[in-house]
């Protein structure tokens, strides 16, 4: 698809969740690595050598599962709370009057990204785009996912952004569906940022260089 694609509209919800503690999304890559760490385990049996080779295959294995592993989080208390873990990029104040808090996650955090709050996902929007790295201003022309969400406080949305290792975002809800505060909406894969808008009228309670914990943390002032 090119980057001059018009906006698509994701309509599908795939299957439940898995119950081992690893992503919704994260098979086609997590599978073939444990396979190969598998296989190169057999192989390396009673030989230094080929132990020594093996061990890289594994190492890798290992950081596939570490990447795409999915806790369990909360209950958590709080109005708007982070939809993921990381370090808050930029709070930055919108024309419109909202303001945008941005989370940068990196290969080591949870790429699982969760609802800041309650209410119906009237919205969700895929738009192609380039790879610069999540942290880049350019990023703003990156592959993302848009989603927005009816809540008790007026419209949150919420941006998924991919990062420039792989573009692959995994939406796990579809427009009409209702969502629960921290709940799991999708997986960003290898490196990337999330946007939360917070409405007009609702000032931010992160600061520049906050670490924060998606269905935890808290992002928004009284």
């Amino acid at each position: 698809m090119s980057d001059d694609a018009p906006p698509t509209a994701v309509s599908h919800r795939p299957p439940a969740r898995p119950r081992l503690g690893m992503a919704q999304g994260s098979a086609p890559w997590l599978l073939p690595a444990l396979g190969a760490a598998g296989a190169a385990a057999l192989v390396a049996r009673g030989s230094l050598p080929r132990a020594a080779a093996a061990a890289p295959v594994i190492a890798l294995a290992a950081g596939m599962a570490w990447f795409f592993r999915d806790p369990e989080r909360g209950p958590a208390t709080g109005r708007v709370l982070s939809a993921a873990d990381g370090v808050v990029q930029s709070v930055d104040p919108r024309p419109d009057g909202r303001t945008r808090v941005a989370v940068f996650m990196n290969p080591l955090n949870v790429h699982v990204n969760r609802a800041p709050l309650a209410g119906l996902v009237t919205r969700v929007e895929h738009r192609p785009g380039g790879f610069r790295p999540a942290f880049d201003k350019d990023s703003e022309r990156n592959e993302r996912v848009i989603w927005t969400l009816e809540t008790e406080i007026g419209e949150i949305t919420v941006v998924q952004i991919a990062g420039a290792m792989v573009r692959r975002i995994v939406p796990y809800l579809a427009a009409g569906q209702k969502v629960e505060q921290g709940e799991r909406i999708g997986l960003i894969r290898f490196g990337s940022r999330v946007d939360v808008y917070l409405p007009a009228g609702v000032g931010p309670a992160v600061e520049v260089g906050q670490r924060v914990r998606a269905g935890e943390t808290r992002i928004d002032a009284d």
